[in-house]
């Protein structure tokens, strides 16, 4: 008996230390990004919210297989001018390009928020729990949040930066923290760090003059009613899931509602391959490698040049080459090429004969190339792609080239330096070893995150004081010209009243002297 009292004991003390159960949420998830990429980082996680019970709506730019416990809204009118509008991103400077990404974000917001049905969802009087937003920085899209009364989650595919850091009141210092949008790492040297304090201040000059008021002229327009002003929806994001981890970048500082889930999309059980590629793998002697743009830049769309010299490259290796290609066919194609318009690309690189992934340097693409222990080429294109190949380079877990100046010579080089160099691959397996040493899947943290502050009403108590103060406060230059300023304001007055002193202090005359001028 006493056995049984100590077991049954043993088994309630266990079950008080799990967590509270979530009921079953509502939940709205905003992906306006017309790139499949971002959709992607999230996709198994919003899977995994609706297997666990809760309702999920889904606002996306693509057709979906239909999925228990999930609704989609696709706002399919963006992808119509997916590629025209990634063509007005390329810039001459840094503010034409600022210009052109925060005309591409003011297009997104639009494309989405006239679409028909998210408008039918927004006229129809339902309620959030939580509203989760994709956070490119499109605060007209944030106001869902407030507009359905719902906790605001937010989401980063490319981890964190200063934006996403000022709204949740994090440390972001710039000696170490490097544009996302520039090709420095974590070590910058000092010409570097001015590069990126330079571009920092233009950034936030933007922001604050150009980008915010064009959100906010939007946000008013389509929330007329609205609870909260855009700035107070910026301020009021409860969580963050951050795309990134420690192992795969540099550590850096967070709050506690900063959540870093790298490699949240990846699958630890790798799925069987088609047979056709299976068996194209398997029957490469020399072994594979995968060449994928990504779902942004498109390789049918590359200059016929470029094209022309990655095939001719590609020809004379004696290894076969995967080739994420969006036509059906591909003039000149060498035999040793298998092309197709979707490769499942993690179980791609799960297989032991592939031995390469040539990139766009996508975050995503970056962390599944370094959880399976592949070096990578890298040919970035925009935005944190030239960072992530720059740290491929410096860490050495990869090369970088120039796509729109591509050669036979450089890229035959670089392929074979990366095939028959072990120390690569070695670097990216070493990565894939701590990335993988973690108490818990990304997934698992992901979700039990989103469900603490579903159980916590929002947990308020996560919220940094940082958020509250004002620049002065925030820095302590109130409290620093007190305890420095003061005193060295008083030494001053001290000596300024010193010198007038001894100024004003003449010698006396010799009384003989005078006489004797004065006969």
């Amino acid at each position: 008996m006493r056995i049984l009292f100590v077991f049954i004991g043993s088994i309630l003390l266990a079950l008080g230390g799990l967590p509270l159960p979530a009921e079953g949420a509502k939940i709205l998830a905003t992906l306006a990004w017309p790139g499949r990429s971002q959709y992607i980082f999230v996709e198994n996680y919003l899977k995994g919210l609706a297997a666990r019970g809760h309702e999920v709506t889904v606002i996306n730019t693509f057709k979906n297989k239909a999925t228990p416990n999930m609704r989609f809204i696709e706002a399919l009118k963006v992808q119509e001018f997916h590629q025209q509008m990634l063509a007005e991103l390329e810039a001459s400077t840094l503010w034409q390009e600022l210009n052109a990404i925060s005309g591409l974000e003011e297009k997104i917001a639009a494309f989405t928020l006239d679409d028909e049905a998210v408008q039918k969802l927004m006229k129809s009087g339902e309620t959030f729990d939580v509203v989760l937003a994709e956070m490119i920085e499109v605060p007209a899209l944030y106001g869902m949040a407030q507009h359905f009364n719902a906790t605001l989650v937010g989401f980063s595919s490319y981890g964190s930066d200063y934006r996403i850091d000022s709204q949740l009141g994090n440390t972001s210092p710039l000696s170490y923290n490097p544009s996302i949008m520039s090709p420095r790492t974590d070590r910058m040297s000092f010409c570097e760090r001015l590069t990126n304090h330079y571009e920092y201040l233009v950034e936030m000059l933007h922001r604050q003059l150009v980008h915010l008021p064009a959100m906010e002229r939007m946000y008013n327009k389509y929330y007329p009613n609205a609870r909260q002003t855009m700035d107070e929806v910026l301020d009021s994001f409860a969580l963050v899931l951050l795309g990134q981890h420690f192992s795969l970048s540099y550590p850096r500082p967070y709050l506690p509602n900063m959540i870093e889930v790298g490699g949240l999309h990846i699958a630890h059980k790798p799925q069987p391959l088609p047979e056709d590629i299976k068996a194209f793998i398997e029957g490469a002697e020399h072994g594979v490698i995968y060449f994928s743009m990504g779902s942004n830049v498109k390789s049918k769309d590359l200059p016929q040049e470029t094209r022309d010299t990655l095939l001719k490259t590609f020809g004379k290796l004696k290894q076969r080459v995967l080739w994420k290609f969006e036509d059906d066919q591909l003039p000149g194609k060498p035999a040793n090429v298998l092309i197709k318009k979707w490769f499942p690309q993690p179980d791609i690189l799960a297989q032991t004969n592939v031995k390469l992934f040539i990139t766009h340097g996508g975050l995503l693409s970056t962390i599944e190339s370094l959880y399976f222990g592949k070096p990578v080429l890298g040919l970035p294109v925009f935005y944190d792609q030239h960072m992530n190949v720059a740290r491929a380079r410096r860490v050495g877990f990869g090369l970088g080239l120039d796509l729109y100046n591509l050669n036979e010579q450089d890229l035959e080089e670089a392929i074979h330096k990366l095939l028959s160099e072990p120390s690569f691959a070695k670097a990216s397996a070493q990565i894939s070893e701590r990335y993988r040493d973690q108490p818990q899947p990304s997934l698992e943290r992901a979700i039990w995150w989103t469900e603490y502050v579903i159980r916590h009403q929002g947990a308020p108590h996560l919220r940094a004081t940082s958020r509250d103060l004002n620049f002065i406060q925030l820095y302590s230059l109130d409290t620093l010209f007190v305890l420095v300023g003061l005193p060295l304001l008083l030494v001053a007055l001290l000596l300024k009243v010193s010198c007038r002193l001894l100024q004003g202090r003449k010698p006396k005359g010799c009384p003989y002297a005078d006489k004797l001028k004065k006969q």
